[in-house]
């Protein structure tokens, strides 16, 4: 089954997280043991999360 435009705009969006995800991992060695800590902190605190949207995607199944 074909997908629908709004899929693949979806599926591009995700490309796009990759793409910011490869440049934090990419930026991640600059930084001091401190920054690294506190990006993480924000990262984890960042909400709609990775995980919030996966549940949503498989709780819509």
């Amino acid at each position: 089954m074909p997908l629908s435009g709004e899929a693949i705009r979806t599926m591009n969006y995700v490309d796009d997280i990759s793409t910011t995800y490869r440049r934090i991992l990419a930026v991640l060695p600059s930084l001091t043991p401190e920054e690294r800590e506190r990006v993480a902190e924000y990262i984890k605190s960042a909400e709609p999360s990775c995980g919030s949207v996966l549940k949503a995607i498989e709780g819509s199944r």
